[in-house]
């Protein structure tokens, strides 16, 4: 055979451009890290995930120990959920929000994330754009992307307690605006909007045609009187351009059993479900029978949590603001505190001088093994994440310890 001549070959990349461009998730990699480091003997304290630290409650997990002994649910079953899961979905919107809906606008996902996925997936064509009030959560924008959409960050800070004016979404409003994402209780800064701004953004929504994606999961996580309406009770004629996420993960302390749901118009739920009969198929039978005891029963689990997360916040939002150059506004909702830290990037911190929250976190966790969340991973820099989901000694512990390293800034 003759000599092969060389030739110059174009590199093909070998992980699509659309799955390449995605961002890891900042807060589990920020956990995972944490735990690596525990696993090694290290004492870090970590506030970067998102989960209660209390055991789903005891007759969930009995209803699915029972459940794993049934052999009709050692099968497939219908890839929107459970007749039963989508009855109990039905009945508990109706009994916590007053929200109307039938067991055809209900599809059962694998989790929070996939609800979100799912729901974007359904609405957007390439080029359509999502507003999204920031900070936001961190797979948002990786999930509006994914579905050929463009978010467009509308932004509020500390200043203005985390929450978005009707004012400011005209203002990024265009003739690609197909959609607004919202979310109250918020993820990751725990503010909550007041029944009065919830109405007037749904009304500028229902006025421009704009669909509204409302994310609830936090809903009965409020302190201090709060209150989180849902979108399409205060505005009943948006109900046909509007989809509610929610799950029973933060709720009932079952963020592995990765149940949670998107209600919206029939024929958005049907082209979801198509989606979904493709992806996953069903949700696992067992966690779905899990799910339906958690609904089905009472809400004493979830007052017993938010005890607890009261408690911590007003230690942990106490400690934070006695930082000079932090500052940190009381969350109303959800179990977060996200502090500002614009007064303390660029001081000399241990021979260092972080001029992001990137830097800042990543100080934190080599000088005083404790992992925060920073601001990057949810819109711009300057402020911190930390989960008060943990232990009351850790807290105290943990922010004590950023306390005497900040302390040291100058």
């Amino acid at each position: 055979m003759g000599a092969v001549s060389e030739q110059t070959q174009t590199t093909v990349p070998r992980i699509s451009r659309r799955i390449g461009s995605i961002a890891e998730s900042a807060t589990l990699a920020v956990d995972a890290r944490a735990k690596a480091l525990k696993a090694q003997g290290r004492p870090v304290i970590g506030f970067g995930a998102g989960e209660p630290d209390f055991p789903t409650p005891d007759y969930v997990v009995r209803a699915a120990v029972e459940a794993a002994s049934q052999p009709v649910n050692h099968r497939y079953s219908p890839a929107g959920g459970l007749p039963d899961l989508k009855a109990a979905i039905v009945a508990k919107t109706q009994r916590d929000s007053g929200y109307a809906v039938e067991p055809a606008q209900v599809l059962v996902t694998n989790g929070g994330k996939q609800a979100v996925y799912n729901t974007f997936a359904a609405l957007l064509d390439p080029g359509d754009e999502v507003i999204l009030p920031t900070p936001y959560w961190t797979t948002y924008p990786e999930a509006i992307r994914l579905a050929g959409g463009e978010p467009v960050e509308v932004f509020a800070g500390a200043d203005a307690a985390y929450l978005v004016t009707v004012e400011q979404l005209e203002e990024a409003r265009t003739e690609r605006t197909k959609v607004l994402l919202f979310c109250s209780p918020s993820n990751p800064t725990g503010a909550v909007y007041p029944p009065e701004q919830v109405e007037a953004i749904g009304r500028w929504a229902l006025e421009h045609g704009i669909w509204v994606v409302t994310d609830e999961i936090y809903e009965h996580l409020l302190y201090d009187g709060a209150q989180a309406p849902s979108m399409p009770v205060l505005v009943p004629e948006l109900a046909d351009t509007c989809v509610v996420l929610n799950g029973v993960a933060k709720t009932y302390a079952m963020t592995g059993w990765r149940v949670g749901w998107m209600i919206g118009p029939k024929d958005v739920v049907k082209a979801a479900t198509n989606l979904q009969s493709h992806a996953t198929s069903n949700v696992a039978n067992v966690s779905q029978r899990a799910a339906i005891a958690a609904l089905e029963g009472s809400l004493d689990a979830v007052q017993e949590m938010r005890v607890a997360f009261d408690r911590r916040r007003g230690l942990m939002v106490e400690m934070l603001n006695a930082i000079e150059g932090v500052r940190c506004p009381v969350p109303q909702g959800a179990f977060y505190a996200y502090p500002s830290v614009e007064g303390v990037l660029g001081k000399e911190i241990r021979g260092r001088r972080p001029a992001t929250s990137a830097e800042l976190a990543e100080l934190i966790l080599d000088e005083v093994e404790v992992a925060v969340v920073p601001g990057e991973a949810f819109g711009p820099s300057g402020y911190l994440r930390l989960s008060y989901a943990l232990g009351d000694d850790d807290l105290v512990e943990g922010v004590g310890r950023i306390q005497a390293l900040l302390g040291e800034a100058r």
